[in-house]
């Protein structure tokens, strides 16, 4: 499996690649997306890939896309929308001083065909590795994701009840 890193606007010129992925990966359980998850994806990928501090990683095996994932710097102000505010309700004042400047894992994703051979944990090492402080989000129903963060040392900041689950990771 090879991976590779990505800048933006090499991630804008291979974005059918991780759309079609994104599809495939998101379809089945937990998420059970339909094809208007794909469409959303595509819409903030052309604004995220423009982020300052953009990174990406593509997996690939005999030329097929396996696996990738997308990241940035959080900005300060810890920014509002999409699920920001959903966090910032959670943490509270705690985002400006432990996710604000930190390497925000935006999307992990493999495909079905490359699941189970640790690839998820390869491409957050290499998204990831240049960073001193990370954190991501994911469902609660996504015990898969969950295990991986967990077995991987990322430390959980919110708790049972919460309606997202907040990782974090400081080398």
């Amino acid at each position: 499996m090879k991976l590779e890193r990505l800048t933006g606007e090499e991630t804008l010129a291979r974005a059918a690649e991780l759309i079609d992925l994104y599809r495939v990966s998101f379809d089945g359980p937990p998420w059970y997306e339909d094809g208007h998850g794909a469409a959303d994806f595509a819409r903030r990928l052309t604004v995220d890939a423009r982020r300052p501090g953009f990174t990406a990683v593509l997996a690939g095996q005999d030329g097929e896309p396996a696996g990738f994932g997308t990241a940035w710097p959080t900005p300060r102000p810890f920014p509002a929308g999409r699920a920001y505010d959903r966090v910032r309700r959670l943490l509270g004042d705690e985002v400006e001083t432990r996710l604000v400047g930190a390497l925000e894992v935006d999307e992990l994703a493999v495909g079905p065909h490359a699941r189970g051979r640790g690839l998820a944990a390869r491409i957050l090492g290499l998204l990831c590795a240049d960073a001193a402080d990370c954190w991501l989000l994911t469902a609660p129903k996504a015990y898969d994701a969950i295990r991986l963060y967990e077995r991987l040392g990322w430390r959980r900041l919110t708790g049972p009840a919460a309606d997202v689950v907040v990782f974090a990771r400081s080398s």
